[in-house]
């Protein structure tokens, strides 16, 4: 797997927990390992982008959270528009 950024890990990981996962469920579609999901939830959950709902046993992405994702993808759309007109 080709380098990632911290950016864009975080963006897997809120586009996994939209709507509700598990550790588990996070951990696969980011391609983490155990170690950093942990350091990255604490991290999405102090800055509110991320909440642990005790009920469900789920973490889920907040409205912060989807703003970000919004925001990163279309930025992501910016760029790829930009270097096909370079």
């Amino acid at each position: 797997m080709k380098y990632r950024s911290r950016t864009e890990i975080v963006s897997m990981m809120l586009d996994a927990a939209n709507g509700g996962a598990t550790k588990t469920k996070i951990m696969y579609s980011a391609f983490l390992s155990y170690t950093q999901l942990k350091e990255y939830l604490s991290v999405l959950i102090e800055n509110n982008l991320i909440e642990y709902r005790d009920g469900s046993h789920e973490f889920r992405t907040t409205e912060k959270g989807l703003y970000f994702l919004k925001m990163h993808n279309e930025i992501g759309e910016l760029l790829q528009i930009t270097a096909k007109n370079d």
